[in-house]
């Protein structure tokens, strides 16, 4: 998984596998995983968060990103989930139009959020969809 991570991230900067253990150890992380792809999602009572999705660069614009995406849908609607956020950087576009598409509505937006490579800054785009 940090692997692909990796591969996927530069701004946010990726996960370790470290941290990628301790977030799919968690009680409250749901982890989906596909051939050359991962979502995390971190449940707090009736509302979720989309931690982190990746597929690896070889292995986009073959659906696994939407399937990884409905499948958590499902599942945290059938456990009772009311509503899931998550926070983007606000040019990524392939990201965004896939999380538009799932039926995600921009909320809100957080100015230089993201710590990059050589002190670059991004801005988040928060999202919000109810389930």
């Amino acid at each position: 998984m940090a692997e692909i991570h990796a591969a996927c991230f530069t701004q946010p900067r990726p996960w370790s596998t470290a941290e990628l253990t301790d977030l799919c150890a968690s009680p409250l992380c749901l982890v989906k995983t596909l051939d050359q792809g991962f979502a995390i999602v971190r449940r707090a009572g009736p509302e979720a968060e989309l931690l982190t999705i990746a597929v690896h660069p070889d292995a986009r614009r073959q659906g696994k990103a939407r399937v990884l995406l409905t499948g958590l849908l499902a599942e945290l609607h059938s456990t009772g989930c009311e509503e899931i956020f998550l926070e983007v950087v606000e040019d990524n576009a392939p990201a965004i139009a896939l999380y538009k598409a799932t039926g995600f509505a921009a909320l809100s937006f957080r100015k230089d959020y993201y710590n990059g490579p050589n002190g670059k800054k991004s801005s988040a785009l928060v999202m919000h969809k109810t389930l």
